[in-house]
């Protein structure tokens, strides 16, 4: 009768150690996806006002404003 007290006491202890891991393994991955998402909202945002800066509207009216002074 010991040894499965003893046997299930270890057996809740090697669980216990794995679903830490698990959490601790999943919560990393969710702060580095966050910090990647981060960082493509960035660069998209870059490349949106980029896009409306080259518009043939916006290009043409700065030239004429330029040459305007």
């Amino acid at each position: 009768m010991e040894t499965l007290v003893v046997l299930l006491a270890i057996t809740v202890i090697l669980l216990s150690i794995v679903i830490i891991a698990l959490l601790t393994a999943v919560t990393i991955m969710i702060v580095r996806v966050n910090r990647m998402m981060k960082n493509v909202n960035h660069i998209t945002d870059n490349m949106a006002s980029a896009t409306a800066w080259l518009s043939p509207a916006k290009v043409l009216t700065e030239a004429f404003k330029v040459f305007r002074k």
